[in-house]
């Protein structure tokens, strides 16, 4: 965008009436490895499905920043929340502590991906000349929304660490957490992986995916246009049963899963297991342009292992095959750096409107951001892989 050009922020209540094209080709232009969740097919079946509304707790508030001739010249996926819940960047303790001190934190503005745990852009850039100035007048948008409705705060979570670095200079919290990634280091198959790692793991995993395949059960990828609605209905079975026992109450309606089949089945993978014909588990998966995202599982039959099996050892297969760079698996879950799934930071950006609790908050992070360098450094001691490896070095995922 030019100097003399004028920019205009609106603010769009919902997806429907914003075109896919221009959206998208601020979310993933070409040349970008793409990511699934940042597209306006992601996010409008969030929202079309019933998922992600105001009845729900998240009122889209979407920033669309416009030239002086009306294009589409960056986007910014934003939400008012009235709770904290599907966010996996924790301020449960922000809120009790606001309110305890006469304060109210609810409603806040969320920047991020609905129930999706997973970094990628939230200034939302097609990348070139001028495009630090958009992201800018995003940030600065989004803090005038959050004034003009009066809000606690504005939290921008699981952001790519390019962006985290640049609201940090504009005056936004820094905050950092951890997850555990896989990284492809050029393997040829799944056992040039096992190669890496030390024989104790390697045998380890060997004989966990040998118990999960016990009993007759059967692992298949499904993908593309051979995902029909009956894996859809198994798979929001498998679902419901885990979600239920997980959380009391699943976040994603059947509908959801309905319209990702339709508009998104090329970027979606299902790891099914069958045992006598049935299917009896099942992992979703979303491809992106350098890494498979793990997201959802569920089961109605329990058996060893069949959960590593499917959601981690399969994703690795998957991202071999396809020569993907890395595979997210979620948030949590140290029992995946056993499993060649190595800590990463992750990061996110806050606003806070009241001096005296960003102050607070502030003090606070400084001291979380030193406990998750020193837990992602003492985590990595623990790699599985070989000493005599290159793999054995740690090494961070910066996005």
């Amino acid at each position: 965008m030019g100097d003399s050009e004028q920019a205009i922020i609106r603010v769009a209540d919902s997806l429907t009436g914003v075109d896919a094209v221009a959206w998208d080709a601020c979310a993933n232009p070409p040349g970008e490895p793409a990511n699934p969740f940042v597209s306006h097919a992601f996010l409008s079946a969030l929202e079309e499905s019933g998922s992600a509304t105001r009845r729900t707790g998240w009122l889209p508030q979407h920033l669309l920043l416009e030239d002086d001739r009306g294009r589409l010249a960056g986007a910014m996926p934003l939400y008012l929340k009235s709770h904290s819940r599907g966010e996996y960047v924790f301020d449960h303790g922000w809120a009790n502590a606001l309110e305890n001190a006469g304060g109210r934190y609810y409603p806040k503005l969320q920047a991020s991906i609905p129930f999706t745990p997973a970094t990628g852009p939230r200034l939302l850039v097609p990348p070139g000349l001028g495009c630090e100035a958009v992201e800018d007048a995003l940030a600065a948008g989004a803090i005038e929304l959050a004034t003009r409705l009066s809000v606690s705060s504005l939290h921008i979570t699981f952001l790519a660490q390019r962006q985290w670095d640049r609201l940090g200079r504009l005056g936004f919290l820094q905050r950092t957490d951890q997850q555990f990634h896989w990284h492809n280091r050029g393997y040829g198959s799944f056992d040039d992986f096992l190669a890496d790692l030390s024989s104790r793991k390697r045998k380890m995993i060997r004989k966990e995916r040998e118990r999960a395949r016990e009993n007759g059960v059967a692992v298949e990828w499904v993908t593309g246009a051979d995902i029909t609605e009956d894996h859809w209905d198994a798979f929001f079975a498998f679902y419901m049963d885990t979600g239920a026992r997980k959380w009391g109450s699943p976040y994603l309606s059947r509908e959801f899963f309905s319209l990702i089949g339709e508009r998104m089945s090329r970027e979606t993978l299902l790891v099914m297991a069958r045992r006598n014909g049935r299917l009896i588990a099942g992992a979703l998966n979303f491809i992106g342009g350098d890494a498979l995202y793990g997201r959802n599982w569920g089961a109605i039959e329990h058996h060893p292992f069949l959960h590593f099996e499917c959601c981690y050892y399969q994703a690795i297969e998957f991202a071999i095959v396809r020569g993907l760079a890395r595979v997210e698996a979620g948030a949590q879950g140290e029992h995946k750096l056993a499993r060649g799934y190595l800590p990463a930071r992750t990061h996110s950006a806050h606003w806070i409107a009241n001096p005296s609790f960003r102050e607070a908050v502030a003090e606070y992070l400084c001291r979380e951001r030193q406990y998750v360098d020193r837990d992602i450094a003492a985590l990595g001691e623990y790699a599985p892989f070989r000493h005599d490896s290159a793999n054995n070095e740690h090494q961070e995922d910066d996005f």
